[in-house]
């Protein structure tokens, strides 16, 4: 009798575990067909945050199940965009912060955005919305060629043929993809595909060479470009001059250069990010051999040239250029 009844009470004692078991692991039936609600609104870890200094934003709400939200955070002066996405039943700082990044051109200002959290449910279309002061900007770090915010660098070289409607300038007015200056580079040629050039010598910037990373894999460039509505003739070509020897001058007879043709961009702007050890030679668009000693070496990069080009039979041309950064080991992440 007394073995029956110890039989009993550990079936109870198992049978209590199990139930316990099955009730606190996995959703609940309301996560899949509960009424959606709101049981804490939408909140911000701050009221303002400094990027600048690796400040970051937590965004929380919690919900009455799990369900599918969108954040959108759009720069009321910039026009910045930055989309933050998931399905859970909490915002927090494990699903929900922000670095002062973006989704679309263009970059975040220190100015105020909104942020408005959308959920779509089978019955419920729900809309909330927050205000943030950013007082400084995401910063990105890499070796800053040119944002064009501070004017036009002594130490540059600019070339533009005397063609028709030719710009090659600093522009302050809309659209800027980082800050408020951008480079306008455009006009009409017909006898020639070289429009203008913008050359940045390693002088510009009181060193003998560019100071990055000797290995070609660890090293990107980015650089930022508009084309504007209705232009379908844009070249760009990006040269990367070496100085092999160190001796402070380029000999195109026996020192490399690598570049790059960019054409066919999206209307609008453009990110674009090379490794530098996929930098090929070029001789009339084609790759081919380095005349020096045929190694990638950011190190002793000696200028940068971007050269515009279109054919000249093909009329006006114009691509703005923007935020010129060398970055270490991946692409700029702006």
């Amino acid at each position: 009798m007394r073995t029956i009844f110890k039989l009993a009470v550990c079936s109870a004692i198992l049978l209590s575990s199990c139930a316990e078991k099955i009730n606190s692991e996995g959703p609940s039936l309301e996560d899949f067909t509960g009424e959606f609600s709101l049981v804490t609104p939408l909140a911000t870890s701050t009221s303002d945050v400094d990027f600048s200094v690796g400040e970051k934003l937590i965004l929380t709400a919690e919900f009455s199940k799990s369900t599918e939200w969108t954040l959108e955070i759009t720069g009321l002066s910039s026009g910045a965009y930055k989309v933050i996405s998931g399905k859970s039943k909490t915002l927090d700082e494990d699903n929900a912060i922000w670095n002062g990044s973006i989704t679309d051109f263009p970059m975040f200002a220190e100015e105020q955005v909104t942020i408005d959290l959308y959920v779509e449910e089978a019955d419920t279309n729900f809309y909330q919305s927050v205000t943030v002061d950013v007082s400084g900007v995401k910063v990105n770090d890499g070796f800053l060629v040119a944002d064009f915010e501070e004017g036009f660098n002594s130490g540059w070289a600019v070339f533009a043929q005397t063609g028709a409607d030719m710009t090659f300038r600093i522009e302050d007015v809309a659209p800027a993809a980082q800050g408020a200056h951008y480079y306008d580079m455009g006009g009409e040629v017909d006898w020639d595909w070289l429009i203008g050039y913008v050359y940045f010598p390693s002088s510009a910037y009181q060193v003998s060479t560019y100071p990055l990373n000797p290995n070609p894999d660890n090293v990107y460039f980015n650089v930022l470009l508009y084309k504007p509505e209705g232009i379908t003739n844009a070249l760009a070509l990006f040269q990367f001059v070496e100085d092999d020897n160190l001796d402070g001058v380029f000999t195109e007879a026996s020192e490399d250069m690598y570049s790059v043709e960019v054409s066919a961009l999206e209307v609008g702007w453009n990110q674009i990010s090379l490794k530098y050890a996929d930098i090929n030679a070029l001789v009339n668009g084609q790759p081919s051999q380095p005349k020096g000693n045929g190694v990638n070496e950011p190190n002793k990069l000696l200028e940068i040239r971007i050269l515009m080009l279109a054919n000249p039979a093909s009329g006006y041309s114009q691509l703005y250029m923007d935020y010129m950064i060398f970055t270490d080991n991946e692409p700029l992440n702006p």
